[in-house]
């Protein structure tokens, strides 16, 4: 029982502390679960997120599924989704039942992007130095960033990393590739991983079908926000407007009450894809919360359990051992391409906001405080930033 507990309140803490969006989340995840307390060491979580990045869907819930199935098993996962969600589904579900308003507070949006430039950069260094060790990697590195901000749309962080991976392994294929000190079990089999890739794809295909067949309000919700999580490529920014075709062209919310949520989910932390949650209940009252949130959700879940066993085979294997190697270094290069933009170009905007994250990251970086604390004190010093 002790077991769970910390699997969840560790993801608890994160969700209530995590803000910035997926980039961030990463930072935040690495900080917690990788330096503070090594439940997994670089090269495990290097490849976690990696696969994720390939994945449609929450990448950084994903991720925080897969560490809660290495430390805990199935129930593990579902804990350490649970705990990352929760905080930002509660705020976003009362917000929508009753404080819908417009006015949602510029200021504490800008300090908490400020937070989260922080950690960004404090992360992106920590990575760096286990994750590009050597010139070829830091050659793949600097390509993998031009590549994001150059493509710029949602398919660039798979084009990229599946570029990376190719030329790494004309780079790589001839050096020795160990995977040794790479702490990552998983007591997930391939069959398990297998019927969750036919289930994902079975409900894909099915659930158009049984909502024009059946005319149910509540399976044409449920078949629109999973097809919203098992499509949109590129985190939670890219599947806000989707929702927004999907239910204000729609007819079915107003975009007043849309924009309201919209604006709000961009300041509470943790996953972007609990704006599901708020349109939920905006439509549905409490029950259209808990089906939005499991429907948007659920493709993420299937997903990480049917990919990672045959992932981590193929990470584990000697001779693509150099693919995996490129790849990771690619994420390097993703991350520092997303701590420009968006975070950096949108969010350091004066001397004063410059001032503010550089004494963030130093608490970090030099005087190794925790992330909470952090995000307290970048509230305070992001509303003076402001006056």
């Amino acid at each position: 029982m002790r077991k769970y507990f910390e699997v969840f309140w560790t993801a608890f803490k994160l969700g209530c502390t995590s803000f910035g969006g997926p980039s961030a989340h990463l930072s935040y995840f690495y900080d917690t679960y990788v330096q503070r307390k090594q439940w997994l060491n670089d090269k495990a979580y290097a490849n976690i997120v990696t696969l994720s990045q390939f994945l449609p869907g929450p990448a950084s819930s994903q991720v925080g599924i897969a560490i809660g199935l290495a430390k805990a098993g199935l129930f593990g996962g579902i804990l350490s989704f649970l705990g990352f969600t929760l905080p930002s589904a509660v705020i976003l579900l009362l917000f929508s039942l009753f404080f819908v308003q417009e006015d949602y507070g510029l200021s504490l949006l800008h300090s908490l992007k400020l937070v989260a430039v922080a950690i960004v950069i404090h992360a992106v260094i920590g990575m760096g130095k286990s994750f590009v060790t050597e010139s070829k990697e830091k050659i793949v590195t600097l390509l993998a960033l031009a590549g994001v901000l150059l493509i710029d749309n949602a398919w660039s962080h798979i084009i990229v990393i599946a570029g990376s991976g190719i030329l790494s392994y004309m780079l790589f294929r001839d050096s020795a590739i160990t995977r040794e000190g790479e702490r990552f079990k998983l007591a997930l089999s391939k069959r398990l991983g297998a019927a969750c890739l036919i289930i994902y794809i079975g409900l894909l295909a099915l659930l158009p079908i049984m909502s024009q067949l059946t005319k149910w309000q509540w399976l044409d919700w449920f078949e629109r926000f999973y097809r919203a999580g098992a499509l949109v490529f590129g985190g939670g920014h890219v599947v806000l407007p989707l929702l927004e075709r999907e239910f204000v062209a729609t007819d079915i919310m107003t975009e007043a009450s849309f924009f309201a949520g919209y604006g709000l989910t961009q300041a509470v932390p943790g996953p972007l894809f609990t704006f599901a949650t708020y349109i939920g209940a905006d439509i549905g009252g409490l029950f259209g919360a808990v089906l939005a949130t499991v429907a948007i959700f659920l493709p993420a879940f299937l997903l990480i359990i049917g990919a990672l066993p045959f992932w981590l085979q193929f990470s584990q294997n000697p001779k693509l051992g150099a693919i995996v190697k490129g790849m990771n270094a690619a994420v390097v290069g993703i991350l520092l391409a997303t701590l420009f933009d968006p975070l950096w170009v949108t969010t350091v905007l004066t001397t004063k906001d410059f001032i503010v994250v550089s004494i963030l990251f130093s608490l970090l970086m030099f005087w190794k405080k925790p992330s909470w604390l952090v995000v307290l004190l970048g509230i305070v010093m992001g509303f003076v930033s402001t006056l």
